[in-house]
């Protein structure tokens, strides 16, 4: 019983976090959120909705705007799988006789009866398993099926048909009212843990001026206030209603600020929209077809001046600027080229590492025994003079760099290999000043081994984003630099392509 009662109370908490993490926007008059609600709307789908403005919520697979989003919450004490066969199994949710993708057609046929408008999400820390033919139909970015695929073929005997089979005989429906569901559904993971998704909270909370839980403290009253709410009836908000919930509850921080955010995405996280949170974002996601970019000249023609405006304006009225960066790399270094040293603007960097944080250059005290670089220089076949850096403080690069030259860069005759002293990985860098050292040691190391030719430089790096922004800072030190982002969804043949060379 006791087990059962803490497996139903961290369920509880996973909800209501989902709901802070929301609801919190209401206190930006700048958010595109307008209302939120938990326990209420449609059954199976009714643990946390938002409403959006018109016209600046997210968009569905095809482009068309959506105005509310039902969000089921499925938290498990133990990490598993699952697949497609599950969603039309009622005990996979606890059920007796509805089972998910029952719930789903029926809060779609009372909610988006053509299948605009709205979205339908579970979200759950379960995976869809690996060899799970659903897999390959998911959206990354935004969590939503592959319509096309789904429906491609005409019979059932391919791998997306017996879904389709299965969905349309669970359901009694054609395959026409089957892709109208298909559409308003999105099946998203979030694997956070409870603590961590405190800590996030900590950081929206510090921006939305909302008082602040010591994560020495180990209870958390904004779990326990979500259903004091419900008890009382109160189960959804608008601006003004959240605003005088929180004052009542003592929640408005007198210390808080609502700080000016500006992001700037290349991909989104399904579940963590900027502009939630963001003053501004700007939205490059349509130059790009999940992570590989539709045309490659627009990383110089198009997204490298679109980003360069955007930055420069920030820092024209922006003294001090917090950056949120959801990017590849390319654009990462190229937004600290932009804000470099000499600009004079004193910069915070949101990183997702384990767990999202706030780097600065000089967020905490040095410590001795942070690890330093190991660098190893290699001297290559190739007959041209450029050199080439391989960064792996989150992963190791190097093979897959000395690859790419031999097959492709035959001006490359040197190469760079930094690698942090205790091995590449996700706890590699501490903080934004251990960031900040990194990046200014690496820059040395680079100028000392070129001399004074200062031939080109060709940057490969696996680190988190606030440190090649650091080193991106150290551009105007660097000279001609090319960056190469890897091909991870094996778009081009899992491997390296040329994406930026700065300056222009």
């Amino acid at each position: 019983m006791t087990k059962a009662i803490a497996v139903r109370r961290e369920g509880d908490a996973f909800q209501s976090r989902i709901f802070w993490r929301k609801a919190a926007c209401l206190l930006d008059p700048a958010s595109p959120i307008i209302r939120v609600g938990f326990e209420s709307g449609p059954k199976g789908f009714d643990d946390v909705w938002v409403e959006y403005i018109a016209g600046r919520g997210p968009n569905d697979q095809e482009g068309q705007p959506i105005l509310r989003e039902h969000i089921q919450c499925k938290w498990h004490v133990s990490i598993n799988d699952y697949g497609y066969v599950d969603l039309v199994n009622p005990d996979w949710i606890n059920a007796t006789s509805h089972s998910l993708l029952q719930r789903a057609r029926n809060a779609q046929l009372t909610h988006a009866k053509y299948g605009v408008g709205t979205r339908f999400k579970l979200l759950t820390n379960w995976r869809i398993a690996q060899d799970d033919p659903l897999r390959v139909l998911i959206y990354q970015r935004s969590k939503t099926l592959r319509l096309d695929d789904l429906f491609a073929t005409k019979t059932d005997a391919s791998a997306a048909g017996r879904i389709r089979k299965l969905w349309r005989d669970h359901l009694g429906i054609d395959d026409s009212e089957l892709r109208c569901l298909a559409r308003t559904l999105a099946l998203d993971t979030d694997s956070t843990s409870l603590d961590d998704h405190r800590d996030n909270l900590d950081v929206l909370f510090e921006n939305r001026g909302l008082r602040r839980i010591p994560v020495s403290e180990s209870s958390f009253i904004y779990d326990d206030l979500t259903f004091q709410w419900l008890g009382q009836g109160r189960l959804e908000f608008d601006r003004q209603s959240f605003r005088e919930a929180c004052l009542r509850e003592g929640l408005l921080s007198k210390e808080g600020k609502s700080s000016q955010v500006f992001g700037v995405k290349s991909f989104e996280h399904a579940f963590d929209r900027l502009e939630d949170r963001c003053t501004v974002v700007l939205d490059l996601i349509p130059h790009f077809d999940a992570r590989a970019i539709r045309v490659q000249s627009e990383w110089e023609t198009i997204l490298y001046p679109q980003l360069k405006s955007f930055l420069l304006g920030a820092a024209r009225d922006n003294q001090f600027l917090r950056l949120i960066l959801d990017t590849h790399i390319t654009l990462a270094f190229a937004a600290g080229s932009v804000l470099n040293i000499k600009s004079g603007r004193n910069v915070e960097l949101e990183q997702r590492t384990l767990h999202r944080q706030i780097w600065h250059s000089n967020d905490t005290e040095r410590d001795p025994n942070w690890p330093t670089w190991t660098f190893d220089v290699e001297t290559l076949p190739g007959q041209g003079g450029d050199m080439a850096v391989a960064v792996s403080l989150t992963h190791d690069v190097a093979p897959a760099v000395r690859t790419y030259i031999a097959n492709s860069a035959p001006r490359i005759g040197k190469l760079l290999v930094a690698r942090p002293t205790c091995g590449p990985g996700a706890r590699s860098v501490a903080s934004g000043q251990h960031a900040f050292d990194l990046a200014e040691a690496l820059a040395l190391q680079m100028n000392a081994i070129r001399g004074e030719g200062k031939t080109p430089l060709h940057l490969f790096i696996s680190a988190p984003n606030a440190f090649t922004f650091f080193v991106g800072q150290r551009q105007p030190s660097l000279g001609l630099v090319t960056i190469y982002e890897y091909d991870f969804e094996r778009q081009s043949g899992s491997t390296y392509t040329a994406s930026l060379s700065l300056p222009i």
